[in-house]
């Protein structure tokens, strides 16, 4: 994707001449959608990015954020590879966990655990299968060979993704205060030092690649734009990182990710206010006769800049070799312009600050989504809950977070398939926990994208809750379609919108995160899609799960409702409905209930409402005998609320601040039984199991 004339323009006034072409590309690539933010950049002040935790918020590699009453600092970012890994979806998803653990690595800190949120077209579909089955295949290799857990996630099924899934990966690192690491640039004449795998031709403009629609014949066209990831390497590269780190031989570090080495250097720098003086023939090749574009432009993987004192220099070399890493110094931190020279000739002279943060913003036109028609179907309680409990979207995930090494590490308290991941922090002292949570349900942002995404930040914060955590902070992955179109940035824009207030509602600061937009193609836009990742904390290690006792009484925290839009059930029979305004009080409820000494399970109600929250709770030993007022009751998914095993239901009514229906009880048959205005629906442990394993029998 060239240069825009606009653009162009803009750079050689600024230049005073006419742009090599070298540095016509680097402008292309840093200031495409992908790097530059042209588009969301306006909308992104709508967060609340501080508050007293905040370490450092949006801006560098990573957030970092302190977990109270510690001197623990924990790193949190979220990527997207959602391009790539529709063209090939192996090393498209393998290579965003590669990425965002090299930029948890940039702040100074071990990544300890990553998240997956996925989205695919109609499971029903052969291509949605196949796409679905190389994703899981690339994150589980990679994040298994360097070791670090993938405990929580999503997985959503929807005909908007067909021709475009998303992949977004969010990490958290450990870190404390004398170790950590940014990515300004301190001092001229400081060093800068190119260390990990050799530079190769793969992952040429990756960053423009990233900003245009995607092709019918994408999955040939742009295959050589794709990254190829190695592993192994990746997990050299985090041990020698730990080990730079332990000789406080790094003044600033960033990796390697969009628009290569050129992204990386003058970004570091820029954040300094400073410049830099590049030898493109230093870098270290694997590939022979690269030109200055292809040195400075390819996205290879396993590679990280460092800022080094002079006289560190041979050390952190020393180091690389141990590891077996690829070392070459590339050249200097300076006071004047960014420069980069090739063959003894200067290929690039720009002002960094402009390279970095020249690129202009678009004034794009909105158009407001209207509301969806009321269109209810007409379907037995019976019908209705097979299908639910079937649906791709509500079945277990397990398929998925099978293939996922989910306890490396010793950290992992809760496995994946609860409601929220729990990780120790055994250096923090004593027993405080990081439970962590992320997803998006398209279903709610496609019926509204402003409640829709406010209700994710609610969904989210809810999960925390139910494993007894307070909110601590949030980083978002904002998808959407081609914001040219003004449909389509208007729906994008509406769930910034709904995000932001709904993170400000549960008190959990956006600490960072990452944009993709032109997620169109030939199948159309995506649905507007929010990816919410979100981090709590709790003291102890006891928490709650979900799976119900058998020896208590079933509470619903937070109570009955009856509103449908967005629901699986309305998706199932191809109806309609408003999506509803949400409220967020109901997350402290259910904080309070998981607290509570007579409680033995919770489980939060989300998608396929309490339909699919009951089934969930079932067990060999242990079923559900309870009873709902409708079928609305039944299919809501209204978040903020939870249905509570109980020994004292009327204590627990006491201790929460908000309403608590009585459901039922648990029972120690493993059978679920739900009466609905009157009709009965009854389910046997292994009748809920096979329903719930439509990802197994179709993928194994």
């Amino acid at each position: 994707m060239p240069l825009a004339d606009s653009d162009r323009e803009l750079v050689e006034a600024e230049l005073g001449r006419e742009a090599t072409r070298a540095e016509a590309a680097l402008f292309e690539n840093l200031w495409s959608e992908h790097c530059a933010y042209r588009s969301s950049r306006p909308l992104l002040s709508a967060f609340t990015t501080d508050g007293e935790d905040v370490v450092v918020g949006p801006g560098d590699d990573a957030a970092v954020v302190s977990v109270p009453g510690t001197d623990q600092l924990v790193t949190f970012g979220v990527e997207s590879h959602n391009h790539p890994s529709y063209v090939d979806p192996y090393d498209g998803a393998a290579t965003g966990v590669g990425g965002i653990v090299r930029d948890t690595l940039s702040m100074g800190a071990y990544p300890v655990a990553l998240a997956d949120c996925l989205y695919f077209g109609d499971f029903s579909r052969d291509h949605s299968r196949y796409l679905l089955d190389g994703v899981v295949e690339g994150i589980s290799d990679y994040g298994n060979a360097i070791g670090v857990p993938t405990v929580t996630g999503s997985t959503q099924f929807h005909d908007g993704y067909e021709g475009n899934p998303l992949v977004n990966v969010a990490c958290v690192g450990l870190v404390t205060e004398d170790r950590l690491v940014t990515a300004a640039a301190k001092e001229p004449g400081n060093k800068l030092v190119l260390v990990g795998n050799a530079t190769g031709r793969d992952g040429l403009g990756g960053a423009s690649f990233a900003s245009e629609d995607l092709a019918e014949d994408a999955e040939t066209e742009d295959r050589p734009a794709v990254q190829v990831g190695d592993p192994y390497t990746e997990k050299l590269l985090v041990e020698a990182n730990e080990a730079l780190v332990d000789e406080d031989l790094l003044q600033a570090a960033r990796d390697l990710g969009a628009a290569g080495l050129g992204g990386a250097s003058s970004e570091l720098v820029a954040l300094g206010g400073l410049g830099a003086r590049i030898d493109l023939n230093a870098v270290h090749q694997r590939e022979p006769e690269m030109n200055a574009l292809e040195i400075l432009l390819a996205e290879s993987q396993e590679r990280m800049c460092y800022e080094v004192r002079p006289e560190d220099v041979e050390r952190v070399r020393e180091i690389a070799e141990r590891f077996d890493l690829g070392c070459s110094v590339i050249g200097e931190v300076t006071e004047g312009n960014y420069v980069c020279e090739f063959d003894g000739e200067t290929v690039v002279d720009a002002p960094a600050e402009f390279l970095a943060d020249g690129a202009p913003m678009n004034d794009l036109e909105r158009e407001e989504r209207s509301e969806p028609e009321t269109d209810l179907p007409d379907v037995d309680v019976e019908a209705a809950f097979d299908a639910v409990l079937s649906s791709p979207n509500t079945a277990s995930k397990r398929w998925v977070y099978r293939q996922y090494d989910h306890e490396v590490g010793n950290r992992t308290l809760r496995r994946p398939g609860e409601d929220a991941a729990a990780l120790t922090l055994p250096d923090a002292g004593g027993e405080t926990a990081l439970a962590f949570a992320a997803g998006a349900n398209p279903n709610w942002t496609d019926a509204s994208p402003y409640r829709g995404a406010y209700a994710t930040a609610v969904e989210n914060a809810t999960n925390l809750a139910a494993v007894g955590a307070e909110p601590l902070a949030a980083v978002d992955c904002l998808n959407g379609g081609n914001p040219e179109k003004p449909d389509v940035y208007g729906g994008f824009a509406a769930a910034v919108d709904g995000l932001a207030d709904g993170c400000r509602a549960v008190d959990a600061p956006v600490v960072g995160g990452n944009v993709s937009l032109y997620n169109d193609s030939a199948a159309g836009p995506v649905p507007p899609t929010p990816t919410l990742a979100m981090l709590g904390v709790r003291q102890g290690y006891d928490a709650p799960g979900m799976a119900a006792a058998g020896d208590g009484d079933l509470v619903l925290v937070g109570g009955n409702d009856e509103t449908l839009g967005g629901s699986e059930y309305l998706a199932q029979f191809d109806g309609s409905a408003p999506f509803p305004e949400v409220d967020e009080a109901g997350v402290a409820a259910v904080r309070t209930a998981a607290g509570h000494d007579a409680t033995l399970a919770v489980h939060d109600v989300s998608d396929g409402g309490l339909a699919v929250t009951l089934a969930e709770m079932v067990g060999e030993d242990a079923g559900v005998d309870a009873e709902v007022p409708s079928i609305a009751a039944l299919f809501s998914e209204a978040p903020g609320r939870a249905v509570v095993e109980t020994t004292d239901p009327e204590a627990l009514r006491d201790a929460v601040d908000a309403p608590a229906v009585d459901l039922g009880a648990a029972t120690a048959d493993g059978a679920l039984s739900v009466v609905v205005a009157g009709e009965s629906v009854e389910y046997d442990f292994e009748d809920v199991v096979d329903a719930r394993r439509v990802l197994e029998r179709e993928l194994d």
